[in-house]
């Protein structure tokens, strides 16, 4: 089942590559509407980390990165007892922080393109991690609830 955690990660981390390569073409905060008055596409290079908070820290960012994947990965490889959505999340979540590292990497800065208007703009990266983090939680309440029941 490992084996569906890396194609996740590695189809997050493909797709972010491609539409941030396409975008970045795109001029800082030009905003294309994709539905009008809700949701744009906004190309923010974001020097910071989420929220922009740590701004032109990259060395700092990178570093935790780093550490933060290898701690999640041996995390991820110590858990006993895995399900379909822990494979799941542990995908979306390695991809998306691949992704965001990769950027920090060799451009410097994230490239965030989702924007409400109403939060900070975001990526896929940022969602797909936030989404991964959300049924981990999730999923261990679930196991959380089936142990208490147990005599």
């Amino acid at each position: 089942m490992h084996g569906v955690s890396w194609a996740i990660a590695l189809f997050v981390f493909v797709a972010e590559f491609f539409i941030k390569n396409y975008l970045a073409n795109i001029p800082a905060f030009f905003s294309i509407p994709i539905i009008e008055n809700v949701l744009y596409i906004t190309v923010v290079f974001n020097k910071g980390a989420a929220f922009s908070i740590l701004k032109g820290q990259t060395t700092l960012l990178v570093y935790v990165g780093i550490i933060f994947i290898i701690l999640f990965f041996i995390l991820m490889m110590r858990e006993k007892k895995r399900s379909l959505v822990y494979y799941i999340s542990c995908g979306l979540i390695l991809g998306g922080a691949l992704s965001n590292l990769c950027d920090r990497i060799f451009l410097g800065y994230v490239i965030d393109y989702i924007d409400f208007k109403v939060w900070p703009v975001f990526n896929l990266a940022d969602t797909c991690i936030t989404t991964g983090t959300l049924l981990l939680f999730l999923n261990s309440l679930r196991k959380h609830e089936h142990n208490i029941d147990r005599p």
